[in-house]
């Protein structure tokens, strides 16, 4: 999993509350289990014309240029602002996966639904809660400047704007020890690999019966 430490990057705003998952990648591009390819399909209803399949050539679709993500000032953005209660709808994975494989790297929101916030952590993508006041000021400034960026200290635990203020944020402890060392599941679990070896070592010298193959 991608590190995060500090990051500054253009914002792109989702003007929108209780955005769900099935917009955030529908759902049948959900046969894929590998992790990948889920990025050019990010919110494929809302930014194209066209229904959208797994496989499809990209260069046969028809965009939507109304929508956020296909305004040319938008290209490249890397954080997500978005109204309350993002990530709704149901528990799929995928969300953080098309996600962090568009591009983005942080999401600002009001609230979002448990799972969905917890899926992020677990996926390098980080997930910031800040005031209605404080997003509604970003919605503001976002329209108003073009490239309006943003920088996210995690280390820190604040949210830089371009005039210099910063706004801070909560992050559980672990998570943000997680993020920071790039750390996801199977990350953590192999901080103890030379242990685990140990383990297997004297597990097979004791019970050998267990390297044998049953056909």
């Amino acid at each position: 999993m991608q590190k995060f430490t500090v990051h500054k990057g253009l914002v792109a705003p989702m003007d929108r509350e209780n955005v769900d998952t099935d917009a955030i990648i529908p759902k049948q591009f959900l046969k894929s289990i590998r992790k990948t390819g889920f990025g050019e399909h990010l919110f494929d209803a809302w930014r194209y014309f066209d229904d959208g399949y797994p496989g499809q050539d990209p260069t046969s679709r028809k965009p939507n240029p109304d929508f956020v993500l296909n305004q040319p000032r938008y290209s490249g953005a890397s954080v997500l602002i978005a109204r309350k209660n993002f990530g709704c709808g149901s528990s799929r994975e995928h969300a953080p996966w098309a996600l962090d494989q568009y591009g983005f790297r942080a999401i600002i929101a009001t609230s979002y639904a448990d799972i969905f916030f917890n899926n992020c952590f677990k996926n390098g993508l980080l997930p910031i809660v800040l005031s209605e006041a404080q997003v509604a000021q970003l919605f503001n400034e976002c329209a108003a400047f073009p490239t309006y960026s943003l920088t996210v200290d995690l280390e820190r635990q604040v949210v830089i704007k371009p005039d210099g203020v910063e706004w801070p944020f909560e992050v559980q402890a672990f998570r943000k020890y997680c993020l920071i060392n790039g750390f996801d599941d199977i990350g953590l679990t192999l901080r103890h690999s030379d242990k685990i070896k140990t383990f297997e070592a004297e597990r097979l010298a004791a019970k050998p019966w267990l390297a044998h193959t049953l056909l």
